[in-house]
């Protein structure tokens, strides 16, 4: 077993971390900046380190901070949470090398998913449905155009090294490519660092099913179901349910045992989730994270696991403590991500909060690091909290999500708690009858 566990990270996935280690008797080490001294994360660990100022890249995006603070402490193991260096394969390798264990993946799965191509290239060699596209990079406007020619219109431009929407563009027509590819390749470089994309088919009216895996580095794994986070604004998603309501129980054992048998073949270990579009009954590989999602609890509650316990101890070296056999869906969750916004433009709203009550009874969870006083800082993601709910099937599990929204208090900012009010009210929610474009353009309509 660990003895003690830093925890590479801030906010609720690190509050997360430190509950899942008490639990299993194991000491946590919080990290933290100087902004977050007095962040609920710090007061629950064992210990606490300040690994740097403010800004992330000298605090949680600094590797010789974050590894300095293992060797302080003594800590054996780190959890990277998501975000910040959980998908860093260089962050992986520099632990290995300091004989620092790392509860997620190797460095090579972490490299191999990390890059769109490669990793679409090794989705298809494993067998998992991809989206018709190009084989590789795309070098110019010219090889672009006949690539779009042979995969037919639209089409949707992304960078390689992407992520949460940037350095992605759709050209509708021929006469929108060379735009759109420009553009692409521009804002690639400005956030990446490397202008390289890719062109995919794009697809009308589909849905975002990822599907949650988990591997014990021998060549076992198994699926844990879908979410559904097909309800999206600017590739972000704000509203995740499990199961969906939109897949059969054939299309999920189908689609899972592909997944499952997959990242068996790669020697996989650890928790990772495998992204499709979905639509007319076909799956299309988008990519897969090499890390626990934030939308994680949903599939907890409906399968009754602790996801960051398991990462745990697969990292230790044991077996995984379920077989796909015991794996059985109880009823239906949803959670909404609570984000410190103001609408309708969605800007940041940092600040003090003077007044916080979380929602309670059955089938409630909150995970959140926000209380009384706190002030959220300006440096980091606006994502405040994350309210779940479980209930028997979606029919209670909206009606329960409706009163532990009216529940909910937040004060002294704006968050985005208003828009789940209304978005409750709307039929399509209520039946599940959405796309990865509903939210778009539902808020578009909106606040014209």
């Amino acid at each position: 077993m660990f003895q003690k566990i830093l925890v590479a990270n801030r906010g609720e996935i690190a509050l997360r971390v430190i509950r899942a280690c008490r639990e299993m008797g194991i000491r946590s080490v919080a990290v933290h900046s100087t902004a977050d001294a007095d962040a609920m994360h710090v007061r629950m660990a064992d210990e606490s380190v300040c690994i740097g100022p403010a800004p992330s890249s000298q605090s949680y995006l600094s590797i010789p901070a974050i590894i300095s603070a293992c060797e302080i402490t003594g800590a054996d193991a780190i959890h990277p949470g998501y975000g910040f260096l959980s998908e860093n394969a260089t962050f992986v390798q520099a632990l290995e090398d300091h004989g620092i264990a790392f509860i997620g993946p190797s460095a090579e799965h972490i490299r191999i998913m990390g890059d769109k191509i490669t990793a679409k290239e090794t989705a298809k060699s494993l067998g998992i449905p991809v989206v018709p596209g190009s084989d590789g990079g795309v070098a110019d406007v010219a090889d672009a155009r006949r690539i779009a020619e042979q995969i037919g219109y639209p089409v949707i431009i992304k960078a390689t090294a992407g992520g949460g929407g940037r350095g992605m563009k759709v050209a509708r027509d021929a006469d929108e490519l060379e735009s759109a590819f420009r553009t692409a390749r521009a804002e690639a470089k400005a956030a990446f660092g490397n202008d390289e994309v890719y062109i995919e088919k794009y697809l009308q009216r589909p849905r975002h099913i990822e599907i949650q895996i988990f591997g014990d580095g021998k060549g076992n794994a198994v699926h844990l179901g879908e979410r559904d986070c097909s309800l999206q604004r600017r590739h972000q998603k704000v509203f995740e349910e499990a199961p969906s309501p939109a897949i059969s129980e054939a299309e999920r054992t189908r689609i899972g045992e592909i997944c499952a048998n997959a990242v068996a073949k790669l020697g996989y270990s650890g928790a990772g989730t495998i992204e499709f579009l979905y639509e007319d009954g076909n799956f299309y590989f988008i990519e897969m994270n090499t890390r626990l999602q934030v939308e994680h609890p949903v599939t907890e509650s409906i399968f009754g696991v602790d996801l960051v316990r398991e990462q745990i101890r697969v990292a230790e070296g044991y077996p995984l403590s379920f077989t796909q056999d015991e794996l059985e869906i109880n009823g239906h969750a949803i959670e909404v991500r609570i984000n410190a916004e103001k609408l309708p433009n969605f800007t940041p709203c940092p600040g003090k909060i003077t007044h916080f009550h979380a929602p309670g009874g059955l089938g409630v969870r909150m995970d959140s690091a926000i209380y009384d006083g706190y002030t959220i800082p300006p440096y980091y993601d606006s994502l405040i909290g994350k309210l779940i709910v479980h209930g028997r099937d979606r029919k209670e599990a909206l009606a329960r999500l409706k009163r532990a929204l009216s529940e909910l208090i937040v004060d002294g900012i704006d968050t985005t708690i208003p828009l789940f009010h209304d978005l409750l009210e709307e039929p399509d929610i209520q039946s599940g009858n959405y796309s990865i474009h509903w939210l778009e353009k539902w808020l578009e309509k909106k606040f014209a």
